[in-house]
């Protein structure tokens, strides 16, 4: 059973007369003469009585409530799917890590709601991991995370790198530390340090770190704010590992000292940067299917754009 054949099956039912539904649909009069026949022979009774004037039989008569049902429902979804291809939906929704969200969306967001104003925009502040998963889950549109492939190898996930940044330390003023103009990596074991919570990559970067380099990692507490962060760490001998972009704040303050990172001596031998040890990707994801959606596809050019101009500045 095919959704043409229920919708001449309705047109005939509706107009009395197979050539009046032909010329309809602008096909032949055997065209729709098949198509009921084949609706006819799929369900075992005949639909019309063949007169002048074709009347619906006792099947016929069953069917036709049913076909109307179905018919509006197909109606229905095909308008919701052409609204669809035409950019026409309620909200879009990003989950981006906090430093993008404070740092890297801001430019983007009024542009996006001048583009689109009849689409809500919500954005939400979440570790990559977390991000990635409930773009898995379908609950949001477009992730903006610390890249993990781990996460994003599926067929229908589509990653965009949008830059590289540094790690660094995070310390008070005053901190031991604040002396070196770059901080050694072996120093940084001796140190209490803040992580983020379970969920955000960084933890799982600063972890990785410092098992593939044999150092111990003392952490003593989990945050999941920059606010926070900076609070703690300015009280005394704690330190914190985080990315270029999250510490911008933290380089005005002037009870605060941000270092970059020496790396292993055995690892600096002139042709691995320290750059290239203690950096973070930073990517777009989304999925295939939602790019064809002129919206979300305009947010992820937009993101692109920006990503292109931060790259030039640098």
């Amino acid at each position: 059973m095919r959704i043409e054949q229920l919708q001449s099956f309705l047109a005939v039912a509706e107009m009395g007369n197979f050539g009046q539904v032909a010329q309809k649909f602008q096909v032949t009069q055997s065209t729709i003469s098949r198509q009921i026949q084949a609706l006819e022979q799929e369900l075992g009774l005949p639909l019309f009585h063949r007169s002048n004037h074709a009347k619906l039989t006792v099947g016929g008569e069953r069917l036709l409530s049913r076909a109307k049902k179905i018919v509006a429902e197909w109606d229905t979804v095909t308008a919701e799917f052409n609204d669809l291809k035409a950019g026409k939906q309620p909200e879009l929704c990003v989950a981006a890590i906090h430093s993008v969200c404070a740092y890297y969306l801001p430019p983007i967001l009024p542009q996006f709601c001048r583009d689109y104003p009849e689409i809500e925009l919500r954005v939400t502040a979440l570790g990559s991991d977390r991000a990635l998963k409930v773009l898995r889950d379908g609950l949001i549109d477009i992730a903006i995370v610390m890249n993990n492939r781990f996460l994003t190898t599926s067929p229908e996930m589509v990653v965009k790198v949008l830059y590289e940044e540094t790690i660094e330390v995070l310390m008070a003023a005053s901190h031991p530390l604040s002396q070196y103009p770059e901080v050694p990596w072996s120093e940084l074991a001796n140190y209490p340090q803040i992580v983020f919570k379970d969920g955000y990559g960084m933890q799982r970067l600063v972890q990785d770190l410092f098992a593939r380099y044999n150092k111990p990692l003392k952490i003593v507490m989990e945050l999941n704010t920059l606010d926070a962060f900076r609070g703690v760490v300015r009280q005394g001998e704690i330190i914190a590992l985080l990315p270029h972009a999250a510490l911008i704040e933290a380089r005005f303050d002037p009870t605060l000292a941000v270092r970059k990172i020496i790396p292993p001596e055995h690892l600096h031998n002139g042709q691995t940067s320290p750059d290239s040890i203690f950096t973070r990707e930073v990517v777009l994801v989304t999925t295939g299917d939602r790019l064809q959606i002129p919206p979300i596809a305009h947010f992820c050019d937009l993101v692109k754009q920006i990503a292109t101009m931060r790259d030039n500045k640098l």
